[in-house]
């Protein structure tokens, strides 16, 4: 059953980020020969007026085929013909819709739960903010002078006042009433004993999922950043193995936690494909931004090579995580 959750998870993913490329090529009227979904021999497919539809053996990927792509065409409707710009677009469309799949899961899970409101929907016993006066319903508007818009604000002035007395200003029937506070530490946090109100909005949900998407890229960044500078330990990075075993591991606690995992691998897996490392889209759109620069295409054969010998990396450095993941597992 994991496995299978994992598949699902996987193809998904793919399925979004080879649609991009798909859409995008199609609006720029690019001829595509095979939208397939996997690598290796061909397990099922489905044959279109233009393009062939088919599922691959190996769910380690996808691609989009199109005419022109990897070979010189004359054809109007060949990618190499097309603009600059429309070629970048149609590369650039595969991680973008990683990242609208990623909004799309989260706005899922915020629909699904609620967004925590910055309303008391309970307070707990024996923790400052019941004993200072507070109680179910009252709103918080400010604190320490700072108005509160969103439940994170809460948790980010509160979690970080452990010890220290501070102004909460709230709402109560209309009225704003002022309190004193002390946060208890907790796990090296601040908590004062309350608990939001949730609200299931679909502006809302959509606008924090915005907002969580950009967080964990800006996180991965960083994390990306901290690898090449040798600053993070190799043994963090997992590959499909490693995923496959997370993800059972999310199943097993909940189908939200799916979801969210979900979520976090479409991110990652269009990050990286914007790095400008060879057969990656990065490094196809860092070839087009040359060809742009200097008013004239780059050698294809000598693009491809380079290409090919970064997908041949690409294939060792993933088997080599693969067979570290195998590692950990049979340590465990």
């Amino acid at each position: 059953m994991t496995i299978f959750i994992a598949l699902v998870v996987f193809g998904v993913i793919v399925l979004f980020h080879e649609f991009g490329h798909f859409i995008v090529a199609k609006l720029c009227k690019v001829k595509v020969h095979e939208f397939a979904i996997g690598m290796g021999p061909k397990i099922a497919s489905i044959k279109g007026k233009e393009t062939d539809y088919s599922i691959r053996l190996l769910p380690l990927g996808g691609y989009v085929k199109m005419l022109g792509e990897d070979e010189d065409s004359e054809d109007e409707n060949s990618f190499g013909k097309k603009s600059v710009l429309q070629r970048i677009g149609i590369i650039a469309a595969g991680p973008i819709m990683n990242f609208v799949l990623a909004i799309l899961l989260f706005t899922v899970i915020f629909m699904l739960v609620g967004i925590p409101t910055t309303s008391i929907k309970e307070t707990m016993k024996d923790y400052p903010a019941q004993s200072a006066g507070i109680i179910e319903g009252d709103k918080i508007i400010e604190i320490e002078g700072t108005k509160i818009e969103d439940w994170n604000q809460v948790t980010s002035i509160v979690g970080n006042s452990a010890g220290k007395s501070i102004e909460i200003k709230i709402q109560r029937a209309g009225k704003p009433m002022e309190y004193k506070v002390t946060p208890l530490e907790q796990d090296g946090r601040g908590v004062i004993g309350i608990l939001p109100s949730s609200e299931k909005n679909l502006a809302l949900s959509l606008k924090s999922s915005v907002e969580r998407t950009g967080y964990i890229l800006s996180q991965m960044m960083n994390f990306f950043a901290t690898l090449v500078t040798g600053n993070v330990n190799t043994s963090d990075v997992v590959g499909p193995v490693g995923i496959i075993n997370v993800v059972g591991e999310a199943a097993r606690v909940g189908y939200l936690n799916v979801i969210s995992l979900a979520a976090v691998i479409s991110i990652n897996l269009g990050l990286i494909n914007l790095f400008p490392f060879p057969a990656l889209d990065g490094s196809r759109i860092l070839f087009l931004i040359i060809e742009l620069a200097r008013g004239k295409k780059i050698d294809p054969e000598k693009e491809g090579m380079i290409h090919f010998i970064g997908f041949a990396l690409l294939m060792l450095l993933m088997v080599f995580i693969t067979y570290k993941d195998i590692i950990k597992l049979i340590d465990k």
